[in-house]
């Protein structure tokens, strides 16, 4: 890192151009900020991608969860299941709102009981409670009321499940991950700022007699913390580039490994949950928007702090 100042030209000489080399331009300090800054971008990016990925997963699923009920069918004594399959069927259907209903077979049902029950268990012999899948085309204009009304007067053992409870747990947790990485990344700027503030403060320090020379020629408070500011302005970009595209290559090859490394089953669930780690368009312009933020801010915090340093020391 080097600052070329143009210094005030002195009353009674020639005019002429003078540089002075306040920071050696390949000095261990201005690598050592460039890793940092590098570091924190990157940092800020796998969080604010690991936000953007929550928050667009939690909205899917309400989604999708928010435009399906499900009726469950308990079995009683006395009632033929099939014929109020039927009946639960043709009452959603023709309740206003609901775009089909579909009752889920034994094997359906069987599928669904393989997680706790496991695998070649024969169920056929045994009364389960059976499901009708509803599906709505508009939620907001279902009336999920009539058909929990009708279900009651029309078919015994028969409940209507709205998912309502789901869907408010989902978005609970979904605000909390959220809630949570916006935390750990506000405490990602704090601790860049703190590090730029040290390192601007140490830069000053190891130069105090640059710094006082330029005082005795003339120079205003305002020309050496500008001259600073430039400086940092092109260590912040270089290190938020480097972390930037650190991120995004991190987000690219986790979700490679994830679709070549576990087994499709698995896979199938990964991608229901995260979306199979794709940011999309606006994550990754967001990873990006990242860097000129960290670039502005470590020349702001420079400034301020230099600024800062000279009215204390002046």
């Amino acid at each position: 890192m080097r600052l070329e100042l143009r210094l005030p030209q002195m009353a009674g000489f020639a005019t002429r151009e003078h540089s002075a080399p306040i920071v050696p331009e390949r000095s261990v300090a201005g690598r050592t900020l460039v890793l940092l800054i590098a570091i924190m971008t990157f940092l800020s990016g796998v969080t604010l991608g690991g936000v953007v990925l929550v928050q667009k997963s939690a909205l899917a699923w309400s989604s999708d969860v928010g435009r399906e009920v499900t009726i469950q069918l308990r079995p009683v004594e006395g009632e033929v299941m099939d014929s109020n399959l039927r009946i639960a069927v043709a009452l959603a259907e023709a309740t206003p709102g609901v775009a089909s209903a579909r009752a889920l077979s034994l094997e359906d049902s069987q599928k669904l009981l393989e997680p706790w029950l496991g695998q070649g268990l024969d169920i056929s012999a045994i009364d389960i409670p059976r499901l009708v899948a509803v599906q709505l085309a508009d939620p907001a204009e279902a009336d999920l009321e009539k058909l929990r009304r009708d279900l009651e007067a029309g078919v015994r053992g028969a409940s209507l499940d709205t998912h309502a409870a789901w869907r408010q747990q989902l978005n609970v947790m979904a605000g909390t991950i959220v809630a949570s990485g916006l935390l750990v990344l506000g405490m990602i700027v704090a601790a860049t700022v703190l590090a730029i503030i040290f390192a601007t403060r140490g830069t000053m320090s190891s130069n105090r007699e640059i710094v006082d020379v330029l005082h005795f020629i003339g120079a205003s408070n305002s020309f050496i913390a500008g001259e600073f500011q430039g400086r940092f302005l092109t260590i912040g970009f270089r290190g938020g580039i480097i972390g930037g595209v650190a991120a995004l290559a991190f987000f690219l090859l986790v979700g490679l490994a994830a679709g070549s490394m576990v087994s499709t089953e698995a896979n199938q669930q990964l991608g229901v949950l995260f979306g199979r780690f794709a940011l999309g368009l606006d994550g990754m312009l967001g990873i990006l928007a990242v860097v000129p933020v960290i670039a502005a801010l470590t020349a702001i915090t420079s400034r301020l702090t230099v600024r800062r340093f000279l009215q204390r020391t002046s």
